[in-house]
């Protein structure tokens, strides 16, 4: 029997992939199991193993007392004293079990409880195995699809004669994609899950993480990390960016991925089913990683919008423009998420415009919130002139010529062509520049504007004493007004009284 169970436990540790210590707890609770149909407790039942695992025994755990109310749990004193002459009552004494003892039905529950323990112990190995291979690739083949669902016999666990099963959702699978069976399908495990039958294996053939997968088995240089991918962004079916920056000077990060006559990414392509790749260079200045971004268009310039929002505007030429949105704004939008920044994409002309728009909304802007106390302040003198000669401006002073009205009072007199050092050509710049920059105003001459102000007055007098009501002298007949206190004809003294109407 101890060669049987020995030959047993090497080979469920050899051949089964089962521990040493998951074999002697599924030995250990179907002992346990068997002795609980048997006796109908195993808060008891000790099972004990030797050192090389050679041999088990089965023990029932009883409490010598003086008086026995349960035999499964107590012994007699007396009895105990012949198996061990030193125990007293409150001790406890083993008692050896022959599994022979045990019927049909007994044995029968702990082989029972024995195969659950293999079972649960699979499906645990099952979950193990997988659950640290998410995003490995995996081959398998097809096998049977429903509800769109493909499911993929992915071969034989370790620990496991049957095969395992991997299913690849619909919404994992390329459009570009059709399958038949017996078909082989390479795939990344996407994720693991933990079910009553042990795991389910979900493939993916639509993630990044399956063409990064691709790219490292075709570039020798990405496994040993001379080129490293900085990211990659997929429409699954479509087009693919791959981005790759280079450890090392002298290795051309995009040539490395591409391969001799593009032999490498041919591949890469091939096993995508003829899905676009385009592999772009990284580069630190976000200016560059965006232009780098769109391609396969040329970008002429980006301009930087918005830093904190990551907001960028590309500018290409009119017949790139088609190249760099890309069939139904694809290109740019694999762009946005490679760079994580928000591209704007605009032509030559289309920026000239908006820069044209731009530029008079600020002129009418600053027109029209300017503040009156910041208006620019009266040019009164020669030098406050915008952009006047100042040697010119200080000969001028220097001959009492500072004011503007001086200077065109000299020209008006002809006194101006007789200061040495100023030219007819720097009269020609400086009356040109103050007809240009100020606003001559012709003022009356002083004896007019006396005349005018005196005629004024005249007539202003005039309709007041057209206002006024006139009166005869009492005494000559002469014409007096209210105003008056003596007649200016004859000297008498005047009184003007009025009568209230009744």
């Amino acid at each position: 029997m101890s060669l049987e169970m020995a030959e047993a436990i090497r080979q469920l540790t050899e051949e089964g992939g089962y521990t040493k210590e998951s074999v002697k707890h599924i030995i250990e609770d179907a002992l346990i199991s068997a002795y609980k149909r048997k006796f109908g407790t195993s808060e008891n039942a000790v099972v004990r193993f030797n050192d090389d695992l050679t041999d088990v025994s089965l023990y029932s755990r009883k409490v010598i007392v003086d008086g026995v109310y349960d035999p499964v749990v107590e012994m007699e004193l007396e009895d105990a004293l012949k198996l061990s002459p030193d125990c007293e009552v409150g001790d406890e004494i083993e008692i050896l079990v022959d599994p022979h003892d045990f019927d049909r039905g007994t044995v029968q529950t702990g082989k029972q409880t024995a195969q659950q323990s293999f079972r649960n112990f699979q499906k645990d190995s099952l979950y193990a195995e997988f659950k640290d291979k998410v995003g490995e690739v995996i081959i398998g083949y097809y096998q049977r699809e429903r509800n769109g669902n493909i499911y993929v016999n992915l071969g034989r666990s370790q620990n496991d004669t049957n095969n395992i099963e991997g299913v690849l959702p619909k919404k994992f699978q390329s459009p570009r994609e059709t399958y038949k069976k017996g078909d082989r399908i390479k795939a990344v495990i996407e994720e693991v899950k933990k079910t009553n039958a042990g795991a389910q294996i979900v493939l993916s053939r639509t993630s990044s993480s399956f063409v990064r997968k691709i790219i490292e088995v075709e570039v020798p240089e990405i496994y040993d990390k001379t080129v490293e991918i900085h990211n990659i962004v997929r429409e699954p079916g479509y087009r693919t960016k791959v981005a790759v920056y280079s450890n090392r000077e002298d290795v051309d990060p995009v040539g490395a991925c591409v391969g001799l006559k593009g032999v490498r990414i041919q591949n890469v392509i091939r096993e995508l089913e003829g899905e676009k790749v385009d592999v772009l260079k990284y580069d630190k200045d976000p200016r560059v990683f965006i232009a780098n971004a769109l391609s396969p268009a040329e970008v002429s310039a980006v301009i930087i919008l918005d830093e904190t929002k990551r907001s960028a505007l590309a500018v290409v030429n009119e017949s790139q423009f088609s190249l760099a949105i890309g069939k139904q704004g694809l290109n740019v939008r694999l762009a946005n998420r490679l760079v994580d920044w928000s591209i704007d994409v605009k032509t030559e002309d289309q920026c000239e415009e908006i820069e044209k728009i731009t530029a008079e909304s600020r002129k009418a802007a600053e027109s029209l919130f300017n503040d009156a106390s910041q208006e620019e302040p009266d040019i009164e003198t020669i030098a406050d002139l915008p952009g006047v000669d100042i040697h010119v401006a200080e000969l001028l002073k220097a001959a009492g010529i500072e004011r503007i009205e001086d200077y065109l009072d000299a020209v008006d007199s002809g006194k101006i062509a007789s200061i040495d050092g100023v030219s007819a050509e720097d009269n020609d710049k400086l009356q040109k520049l103050i007809d240009s920059v100020c606003e001559i105003i012709d003022e009356p001459a002083e004896s007019e504007s006396a005349d005018a102000a005196a005629q004024e007055s005249a007539e202003s007098a005039a309709a007041e004493d057209e206002e006024q009501i006139e009166f005869e002298c009492p005494e000559c007949g002469a014409r007096v007004t209210e105003d008056m206190t003596v007649c200016p004809n004859c000297g008498v003294e005047l009184s003007f009284e009025y009568e209230e109407e009744e």
